[in-house]
């Protein structure tokens, strides 16, 4: 493959796919001749339609985010009311089979779409947030470790970017799920976002919607943790042990396959991790005044862990296989790579 620099094959050290590289034809469409000094280097795969970490290149992923994550959370809105009724009165909703038959005796069929609103809102803010800034701390540590420590430690910066983006993106989420989990939890409460948001705010304050904020960091930081570094590992482990054809080579469709796969995979360790911080956002956000000991002490430490666990391991390892699959799916669409491996070094691209 040409340099897109001077056109020199034998220059380039560089061990970064080809696919981040644009040929010399485009540099020369976009304004950047060959002969041009390397002050800006123009990362784009093939009939790219989005210049590769480019701000333009963030907000595609942000949202691309947002379409992959407020649709899915909106879609299981069913199961996350058992769960969360499971969570908060174990002794009337006993079991998943009894939990839906419960709801749908007293509620009827919407009382299993109860918060779907506030779901889909939230979820969409957070899922821009969490993928957009996901993208960027990911190159941003990267740059900062240089080329040899970013492929030596790039668990380490998964694991630091996207946490660093799901502190920043829970922000988004916490007034949504607040109104959520009262609507879905306290019968007469509200009958959805257009009441339940005031209701909170007059007889709590705007302060209110964040009381859950510390357990909600409690339970997304740590999964999200999990989930993006599972999965950036995961697909790199399928790439080498189960596909038999390198990445770049494979079909589309067959990589949005490979991300569902691994996505799944990550959400089931993403649903136990992050369990127990689960129970004690419903817990607070449904019992005004109510402290983590109050918590600890009603749910038990056992119950902690367990209660209404089986149904979350189910409903994230859906969530987090299609989100990816979504998500990549949309990058597709604009002309950009599948998620999966380190984002390359600044100080590696100066060497291209």
């Amino acid at each position: 493959m040409a340099d897109p620099l001077n056109n020199n094959k034998n220059s380039r050290h560089s061990l970064l796919p080809s696919f981040l590289y644009s040929s010399s034809s485009s540099m020369v469409a976009s304004g950047y001749a060959s002969s041009a000094p390397s002050s800006r280097v123009v990362i784009a795969a093939p009939r790219e339609k989005v210049e590769m970490y480019s701000a333009g290149y963030y907000v595609a992923c942000g949202v691309a985010g947002m379409l992959a994550t407020g649709p899915t959370h909106m879609a299981v809105t069913p199961m996350d009311v058992v769960k969360c009724n499971m969570q908060i009165d174990p002794i009337k909703y006993k079991s998943v089979t009894s939990g839906f038959g419960v709801l749908l005796k007293e509620q009827g069929i919407r009382g299993l779409f109860k918060g779907w609103a506030p779901t889909l809102i939230g979820y969409s803010a957070q899922g821009a947030g969490k993928y957009g800034l996901y993208e960027f701390f990911k190159k941003y540590y990267t740059d900062i470790a240089g080329p040899e420590y970013a492929a030596k430690y790039k668990t380490l910066i998964y694991l630091a970017g996207s946490a660093s983006a799901e502190v920043i993106a829970d922000v988004a989420l916490c007034p949504m799920e607040a109104v959520k989990v009262r609507v879905q939890t306290q019968p007469g409460f509200a009958r959805g976002l257009a009441d339940g948001l005031p209701k909170i705010i007059k007889s709590e304050g705007g302060l209110g919607l964040y009381k859950g904020l510390v357990p909600l960091w409690g339970r997304q930081v740590p999964y999200t943790m999990m989930k993006f570094a599972l999965f950036e590992n995961t697909i790199e482990l399928m790439y080498k042990h189960v596909i038999p054809t390198p990445k770049e080579q494979c079909s589309k469709s067959l990589q949005l396959g490979v991300s569902f796969a691994s996505g799944y995979i990550a959400g089931v360790f993403c649903a136990v991790v992050s369990h127990p911080a689960d129970n004690l956002v419903s817990f607070l956000n449904n019992a005004k005044g109510a402290t983590v000991g109050d918590a600890v002490k009603k749910l038990g430490l056992l119950g902690l862990f367990t209660r209404g666990l089986p149904l979350r391991i189910f409903m994230i390892g859906t969530l987090s296989g299609g989100q990816w699959a979504l998500y990549d799916a949309f990058k597709v669409l604009l002309g950009m790579p599948t998620t999966g491996g380190p984002a390359p070094a600044a100080t590696e691209l100066a060497k291209a």
